[in-house]
């Protein structure tokens, strides 16, 4: 029987989920659910210097957002809390799982594949500084850790005194010397390393009795049966130290497969996409708004009125394609469609116009009604009320110009609120001595009409303009300009139509008024 498809997404808790990481988190989800396989949520906390409090309620806020639901994890998947704390692979958070990984650093040691350093913070940037010196990088491998305060080079005694009198000391990987890795990545292909260009990572420290991540998820892959590992290129350098370690702990033949995905980058495609490029070039980063310890707030899709099924299409197409013209994928359809190799070894340029894109494409399919909805909660927080059905007309009549729910205030404001001001460019292009005339005549044959459907009006406004042998273009400009304030909307007639015969008569009335 073949092997259960396992993959996590373990996020760190410091600071908001950047759009990348979430990205990471849907491909992994994309890739378990296509196999039928589980999605784990762990979270790595066991930097606690760099611990932000309420970051990872966000990241779990976040992933809910987008509808990528854990199997396993931390609270907010498909096994709640107390499920999840009875589940084998349990727990979840890295500083709960704190006891677990003494052991196998410890085990590193006894079979010779790590030791104990004893150097101070102190005396290594004065190595530091030495080596700078003379022009070059000091690097904590083969070339030096026996000339070093470590266990390879005190004597057994020495080394239990200072194991027992003080907690600054770390356990160390021992690199091989001198020997090639050969690795596999699901993206990138066939990958090769010698071992004498890597340094000798601090596995475990005795200061905080916690785990670097390079140990802490190895061991909790391997505990928690994880079949694939799918995570940025940041994390490529070291993954010859990951081979290695599953080897020097005896679990290569239950090795995961890995694949690294590719950078973010910025529109330009110079460098890494990042919260400054955001603000610099308006458009936000991160998935959900982000209020910092300082009150500094960042934006976020969800809050500058993104859908969700849009940001996540949108996500997906960064650095990956399905091989067709179709670029409308609900989630469903990206769990059907997707393959790592349709993922590009090359860094993704995010275009802030192709997401506008997507959600204008996801608004334009969404039902008018829900539209409405939504429109009324912003209409709501600006203190107007209005009728569903009304304003059910009006997004209907202006979704296909909106690109968000806060567009039809821009585009159709005016419905809510009459003009207080024209444009007068619009005014001095097309208003005549004439012009109040013409307009109160209109407004007393739009107040005797009947049928006021947007079909009768359409019929009769160029009627009577060219029986009178009015200029089309001056009269309806100016019309429009009673109505709207300016020169924009959809067509008279339907504008017409929604305000009404009452509320049509009175801006036409009104604007005669302010131009007497």
């Amino acid at each position: 029987m073949a092997e259960k498809t396992r993959v996590r997404f373990a996020p760190s808790p410091t600071g908001p989920l950047h759009m990348g990481g979430v990205r990471t988190a849907l491909y992994n989800y994309l890739y378990a659910k296509q196999r039928g396989g589980d999605f784990i949520l762990r979270i790595e906390d066991t930097d606690s210097q760099r611990f932000v409090p309420g970051a990872e309620e966000y990241i779990i806020e976040a992933l809910a957002w987008c509808g990528i639901s854990p199997d396993e994890g931390v609270e907010g998947g498909k096994i709640a809390e107390e499920a999840s704390a009875k589940h084998p692979h349990a727990p979840y958070r890295q500083s709960q799982r704190r006891h677990l990984y003494r052991e196998y650093a410890e085990k590193l040691v006894k079979d010779g594949n790590a030791y104990y350093a004893f150097d101070t913070s102190e005396e290594l940037d004065a190595l530091r500084k030495e080596y700078e010196s003379r022009g070059e990088t000091f690097t904590y491998n083969f070339k030096v850790r026996h000339s070093l305060a470590t266990s390879l080079y005190l004597s057994g005694e020495e080394t239990e005194r200072r194991l027992r009198e003080n907690n600054h000391w770390v356990i160390r990987f021992k690199v091989p010397e001198d020997r090639v890795v050969k690795m596999s990545d699901m993206i990138r292909g066939e990958i090769e390393v010698n071992t004498n260009t890597l340094d000798d990572k601090v596995l475990w420290k005795a200061a905080d009795e916690l785990p670097t991540y390079h140990l802490a998820n190895i061991v909790d892959d391997h505990l928690m049966e994880i079949t694939d590992v799918i995570r940025g290129e940041e994390w490529l350098p070291s993954l010859p130290l990951h081979y290695l370690l599953y080897e020097a702990l005896g679990w290569d033949k239950e090795q995961p497969r890995f694949a690294h995905l590719s950078l973010l980058l910025k529109p330009d495609g110079k460098g890494k996409l990042s919260k400054r490029d955001g603000d610099r070039l308006g458009f936000p980063v991160f998935p959900l708004e982000w209020k910092n310890s300082e009150g500094e707030v960042s934006r976020g899709y969800r809050e500058d009125g993104y859908f969700p099924e849009a940001f996540v299409n949108l996500l997906a197409f960064l650095g990956w394609n399905p091989g067709t013209e179709q670029e409308i994928f609900s989630l469903e359809e990206l769990v059907n469609a997707f393959s790592l190799d349709r993922v590009v070894k090359s860094g993704a340029k995010f275009n802030p116009d192709k997401a506008k894109w997507y959600n204008q494409e996801y608004l334009r399919m969404h039902d008018d009604k829900l539209l409405a909805v939504g429109f009324e909660r912003y209409l709501a927080k600006m203190g107007i009320s209005s009728d569903i059905g009304y304003t059910e007309k009006i997004v209907s009549l202006l979704k296909e110009r909106a690109a968000f729910i806060s567009d039809f205030w821009d585009l159709g404001g005016y419905f809510f609120i009459a003009p207080s001001e024209y444009d007068m460019a619009v005014k001095s292009k097309f208003w005549k001595e004439e012009t109040p005339a013409i307009l109160g005549e209109l407004s007393s044959i739009l107040s005797s009409t009947e049928d006021f459907s947007r079909d009768e009006i359409e019929r009769i406004l160029p009627a009577v303009i060219k029986e009178r042998g009015w200029q089309m273009g001056s009269v309806m400009n100016t019309l429009r300009l009673a109505l709207v304030g300016a020169s924009k909307g959809p067509g008279v007639a339907d504008i017409i139509a929604l305000l009404g015969k009452d509320e049509t008569c009175a801006r036409i009335e009104r604007i005669i008024r302010s131009f007497a």
